[in-house]
């Protein structure tokens, strides 16, 4: 395994961070531990979690996943191993049932306690805000609109205060940001420098991979002299990436199969894209799923992969693909695909 420090921090993690966000929907609890004890056996140090996950969000399901880690952590007595990020929902209709009010004091007090419970610790290493809560273009939405109904008024300060003070309590150690745009990247960032009490947003969990490189536009920049570490999410663009759907195939049990409104990487560009993509990695000698991550893990602004698997097979090869480097040659041949098929997938 290779490992980073989380920016501005001595934290270290793990390149291939663990996601978990089909744990207590697509697999059960014990699916989930047998993947967190293959993880931390092959140097696997940094979970990432969710107040709303196991996803798609339901109430029923409200929280199963920090439930199931929280579980782990108890039986095996090694949270001071484990680096432990999580997040608090932000404001849509998908997430109504966990709150309405948005980032007000009251609600990330309430939704860092209702963690801390169920991940049965004292302490997150990582607190982050899952999704702006004002109207922006995030999950899939390519381009700005604004809506002259959101009535949102800015609050990045007394949302760092808040996070301060958690973090001199000793309830959450660092913060940071995800599914953000340039500027309320920049926002947060400038505030902490303004006011040199208030805590650094250290990360920015966004979307990236092949089929999406739009955080290298704006962002990419922003997190190399800022240093604010792009935790990459969805790095196989849904499982699109591993090349199980080509073909018009539609494996039974894959997220495609259980939820179709999950289509954010199946567009008709995308598909090309994809064929095109495993063209090369075959040329390569390699597997598409791996050539898709190895890519990912070799960005200068990724600090961390977030991985994530249904079988223990995906997760083998996913977190093998630490071990991959990429010739200047297959770097090329990934490049020509991205300029003739660009971000296909936003």
């Amino acid at each position: 395994m290779i490992y980073t420090k989380l920016p501005h921090t001595d934290i270290e993690v793990s390149k291939i961070c663990l996601g978990t966000m089909t744990w207590g929907n697509q697999n059960t609890e014990a699916e989930g531990h047998e993947q967190m004890d293959y993880a931390v056996d092959k140097g696997i140090n940094f979970f990432d979690t969710a107040e709303l996950y196991p996803i798609p969000a339901h109430p029923d399901r409200y929280a199963h996943t920090e439930i199931i880690i929280g579980n782990w952590l108890k039986k095996n007595k090694n949270r001071d191993q484990i680096v432990l990020a999580t997040k608090i929902a932000g404001n849509d209709d998908f997430a109504k049932f966990i709150r309405t009010t948005g980032f007000t004091r009251e609600a990330i007090l309430g939704a860092v306690e209702g963690s801390l419970e169920r991940l049965q610790t004292d302490y997150i290493d990582l607190y982050q805000l899952h999704w702006p809560e004002r109207s922006t273009n995030y999950f899939g939405q390519r381009g700005y609109n604004h809506d002259v109904t959101d009535h949102w008024e800015d609050n990045f300060h007394q949302v760092l205060e808040t996070f301060r003070d958690l973090i001199r309590e000793g309830k959450i150690r660092q913060v940071g940001i995800s599914n953000e745009t340039p500027w309320g990247t920049m926002r947060y960032l400038e505030e902490g420098k303004v006011h040199a009490s208030l805590p650094r947003m250290i990360t920015i969990q966004n979307p990236y991979s092949l089929l999406n490189r739009l955080f290298e536009t704006g962002l990419g920049e922003i997190a190399i002299r800022e240093q604010i570490g792009l935790l990459a999410y969805s790095p196989l663009g849904f499982g699109v990436l591993s090349g199980k759907y080509l073909g018009g195939k539609l494996p039974s049990k894959s997220r495609l199969a259980l939820f179709p409104n999950y289509n954010r990487y199946k567009s008709d560009n995308a598909t090309k894209a994809t064929q095109k993509y495993s063209d090369l990695a075959q040329e390569h000698g390699i597997s598409l799923a791996q050539m898709a991550l190895a890519f990912v893990n070799s960005r200068p602004f990724v600090t961390s992969n977030i991985i994530g698997a249904t079988t223990m097979d995906q997760l083998k090869e996913n977190i093998g693909s630490i071990d991959i480097k990429l010739s200047d040659a297959l770097l090329k041949g990934i490049n020509a695909i991205h300029n003739e098929i660009p971000n296909p997938s936003p």
